[in-house]
């Protein structure tokens, strides 16, 4: 949330541009140069993108075919009204030129001045820049990673760590107000298989086949409190039950030092067990009872998911009176929904796919709006070592964790190869790239567009260059406008980002960025004793842009070094 004293997130030209276009439809409706769409209900979006051919213009919209059928008129006729409404309105200033293209596109060229605008409010506001007013204001509820707390994150379960810590600081820097939530299952076989294994390895006997393997557990075997020890060998002990809850608090422990490592935080931890143990289960089964969506039959307790299109009905309760997972998913959405949610947001690995429907079934069940339950599924990841997959299962004790990744390729490399794949697909993460410092290594070449600007301002502080305010007169030249129309985009790929809730287009921007930096600085010198007033100009531009990188970084939870 941005504090009352600090200055104003600079304007963004792709939604200028659209509130143009809107009050422009506005004004020919009201010169009676268009009719009035007949039924509200029907009227367009104004929607902009940019055209594939940079010649064209900044931007284009085809709202004139749009309004085609609802006004009965040819998108021809309507985008030449719409044109005359942009030249000679409030907004004339904006756009250097708005042209008509067959068979009804509207091309847009903004102006230069709109552009001077942004640099300097980027250089007014630098913190700001790039954060947009909420694009769905909403109250969002993300669980992510929670993995069983039964071993270190793996690889392949911590890429949930990427995408939701992503998709999160994505989500805030479109206005919306999220809550990191991680839910741990601390109860059930499981935890009984790891505290079997524990028990064996203390004892010096093999462990059990359904158990977990690996130097991990022999550690937790070793590290058994004297006091732990005696609980779990006392008389009428359960010893798997009290050397499992020991053992997976300890796992728990390393799975945090892990995700802080990896710069991911959490505002809830949330245990399965409280779920039970807090009424959250009764509740929701009382919800579905109430709604006559539950019955009994074998002695179990079902719900009719059948009845919203699953292909059976769920039990709920075993015939013996043990809840099912099911019972705790369902627990955990009416309690999620009791915090004062707007949306629920889950992030899951891509075999739990058989899970989302009867899940969302059983909250339009209980009254909840579906459309407010989200599963995402995230693909496997394939590690790759020097050409080879590494096969990885956490009871084998094969497997990589994120601690092993970061050590091997970094933080930031991690973040970045995680971000520039959408989240759904199945990817091979390559660990000899991500170690290459080179331009081969695309957060390093990132990274060193940042570095290098930072160290022409070093240079230009020593000569005694300070850059100028603004950067009025410089976009004339064509490096300079190219960089700044760059420079211009990062709101517009903040709200991409937003309405997709993904990240690769973040990665790619920044790499575009960089690439027209390097272009920049290859085409226009920044300091030139000759002309110092241009210098300052640049010096500026750069300064804009070097911001830019930052930013976009930060939104990829990257760092931003000011050498290499």
């Amino acid at each position: 949330m941005t504090n009352a004293a600090e200055p104003a997130a600079p304007a963004a030209i792709r939604f200028g541009v659209r509130a143009a276009i809107e009050r422009a439809w506005r004004a020919a409706e009201a010169s009676g140069a268009l009719p009035d769409v007949a039924d509200p209900a029907a009227a367009p979006a104004v929607e902009v993108e940019r055209p594939a051919n940079p010649s064209f213009g900044d931007f284009a919209t085809n709202l004139a075919m749009k309004l085609a059928r609802p006004l009965r008129r040819s998108p021809l006729e309507i985008a030449e009204a719409l044109a005359t409404a942009l030249r000679t309105g409030q907004d004339a200033a904006l756009f250097a030129a708005v042209d008509v293209a067959r068979p009804g596109f509207l091309n847009l060229r903004v102006a230069d001045v709109a552009y001077e605008a942004l640099v300097a409010g980027i250089l007014a506001a630098p913190a700001q820049w790039g954060r947009i007013p909420a694009v769905n204001p909403r109250k969002v509820n993300v669980e992510f990673v929670s993995a069983n707390p039964t071993g270190p994150l793996t690889v392949g379960n911590a890429r949930g760590a990427f995408v939701g810590d992503l998709l999160c600081r994505v989500l805030e820097a479109g206005g919306q107000q999220v809550t990191r939530e991680y839910y741990f299952n601390d109860s059930g076989a499981q935890i009984n298989h790891l505290g079997a294994s524990v028990f064996a390895l203390r004892r010096g006997e093999p462990v059990p086949e359904d158990g977990y393997k690996g130097a991990y557990v022999e550690t937790l075997a070793r590290e058994v409190p004297d006091d732990v020890w005696a609980a779990a060998t006392a008389d009428g002990a359960a010893p798997d039950a009290v050397l499992g809850s020991w053992a997976s608090k300890r796992v728990r422990g390393m799975i945090e030092a892990s995700l802080t490592r990896l710069g991911v935080r959490f505002d809830v931890w949330k245990s399965e067990a409280s779920l039970h143990d807090e009424g959250w289960v009764a509740r929701a089964v009382q919800r579905l009872r109430d709604a006559g969506e539950v019955y009994e039959q074998d002695g179990a307790t079902w719900f009719r998911s059948t009845a919203y299109g699953d292909d059976k009905d769920r039990v709920i309760y075993r015939s013996d009176g043990r809840p099912t997972y099911f019972a705790a998913d369902i627990g955990y959405v009416t309690e999620k929904f009791s915090r004062g949610f707007d949306h629920l947001i889950y992030i899951w690995g891509v075999d739990h796919h058989g899970t989302v429907a009867r899940n969302k079934n059983a909250a339009q069940a209980m009254g909840y709006d579906p459309e407010r339950y989200q599963v995402l599924l995230i693909g496997w990841v394939r590690f790759v070592a020097d050409g080879v997959e590494v096969s990885m299962s956490k009871r084998a004790g094969t497997f990589v964790t994120l601690d092993d990744l970061l050590d091997a390729v970094g933080t930031d490399a991690a973040r970045w190869f995680f971000a520039s794949r959408a989240a759904h697909v199945e990817i091979d993460f390559d660990i000899e790239l991500a170690r290459k410092q080179s331009s081969e290594n695309p957060v390093y070449y990132v990274q060193y567009a940042h570095a290098r600007i930072a160290s022409i301002v070093r240079k230009a502080e020593a000569a005694g260059l300070a850059p100028a305010a603004s950067v009025a007169g410089l976009l004339a030249g064509e490096p300079e406008a190219a960089l700044a129309r760059a420079v211009s985009r990062l709101p517009e790929v903040v709200e991409d980002a937003v309405l997709a809730e993904e990240t690769q287009g973040i990665t790619a921007y920044a790499t575009d960025l960089a690439t027209q930096f390097h272009a920049f600085y290859r085409d226009a010198r920044v300091l030139d004793e000759a002309e110092p007033e241009r210098s300052a100009r640049r010096l500026a531009l750069a300064l804009a842009a070097k911001t830019t990188l930052a930013n976009a970084l930060g939104l990829l939870g990257i760092s931003a070094p000011e050498s290499m």
